[in-house]
Formats: structure tokens, sequence, C-alpha cells
């Protein structure tokens, strides 16, 4: 993983912080919903980038349209088969109508697009508890769910089985969650991981 992406994680899991919904009293904040959507019909992409704004197409090196729009803020990538990946929804209401405003685009271009199959396929949370975590104590008391290789990647990698999601967990404190189809699936997650996380707290 990029230091990039490491920095925009530990970045993103600073969020507003709202009453969880139960003993943390903390709410992870979704950052990013990926959901696909069937479109039901071929795409030319050609046309579609050539006549739609804020869409690229370079098949050289990807072969969908890339395409943006500003409210609600996402991108498309949408294949030639129909099917269309939409990400960067901060909601589930807020995929579904971006995904809804995609088709409208495609429709419009004279393709007989349907909205079908609307599916979320990952929700990614993030949190900051707040105090620094002893990454290494935790990894070896929990190592059949961690893998933790600071060298490669300065997060613990934590792979919890109920409900199955993987969290990220940095020394700072700051948590990213992802996995998730239900929202739920975060809040309970997070609810889980805090006592172990209260338990591997570095004294300051």
């Amino acid at each position: 993983m990029s230091t990039a992406v490491v920095d925009r994680a530990e970045q993103e899991a600073s969020p507003e912080q709202d009453a969880g919904p139960s003993g943390s009293g903390i709410k992870p904040m979704l950052q990013n919903i990926v959901a696909t959507v069937n479109l039901d019909c071929r795409l030319d992409l050609k046309t579609i980038a050539m006549h739609a704004r804020n869409a690229e197409y370079n098949p050289k090196r990807f072969a969908a349209v890339i395409m943006r729009i500003r409210e609600p803020k996402t991108t498309a990538l949408i294949f030639a088969s129909g099917k269309m990946v939409v990400t960067g929804a901060k909601s589930e209401e807020q995929s579904r109508l971006a995904a809804r405003k995609y088709a409208r685009i495609i429709q419009k271009l004279g393709f007989p697009a349907k909205f079908a199959e609307f599916k979320i396929q990952n929700i990614v949370g993030s949190t900051d508890v707040k105090f620094p975590i002893r990454l290494e104590g935790l990894a070896m008391a929990h190592s059949a769910f961690c893998s933790y290789e600071p060298e490669l990647f300065p997060g613990l990698i934590y792979r919890m089985a109920k409900p199955k999601i993987v969290l990220l967990i940095f020394v700072s404190g700051k948590i990213v969650l992802t996995g998730a189809k239900l929202r739920n699936e975060i809040y309970e997650a997070f609810e889980s991981i805090y006592p172990v996380l209260e338990q591997f707290r570095k004294s300051q």
C-alpha cells in the first residue's frame, strides 16, 4: 500500500465524532461506499466518452469509461457490458442517487439503460479513539487475526471474523474499517474492537 494511501487513510480517520450506538461513545464515520449496478444493455464506450461531460476513456490503460459527477461527489466506472461501479459516496442513499444519475446520463445518450441489481459491495468507515495503541502487544495477543509488518505498512491489519470486517489500526489511535456490506457491521466491528484497543492503550 502506498504511503499516499496510508496518509489518506489516517487523515480520513479523523471524523467528527457523534455518540456511538453503545459502549465506546464513538461512532465511526462512513468515508466511502462502493456499489455496483447493471444497466442491462451493451454500451459503446467511445460514444459515451465523446458525448458525456466529465468522462474519460483510455482503452489502452483501462477498459472502462471513468465518469464523475459533483452531486453527490462520486466516480463511476462504466464497462461495455453495461456493468457499472460507483465509488466515493458517503452514504447508501447518496450511492443509490449517484448511480441513478449516471444511468440517466447514459439513457440521454440514447442507450436503453435500465437500473438493475443495485448492490452495495463495500462500506469503508473510519474513526479516531484519541489514544495511542501498542500495536506489537496487540499483534502478539491476537496473532490469529492480525498481520503487522511495520517495515511494509505502518498499520496493523486486523481481520475480524464476525462481522467479517478488516480493520487498519494505527499507533496514533486512528482506525479504518472496510469490507462491510451494511453500515451496522462497521459499528458492530468497532464496538467489538474498542475494549481490545483500550487494553493495549499506550501509557503516556
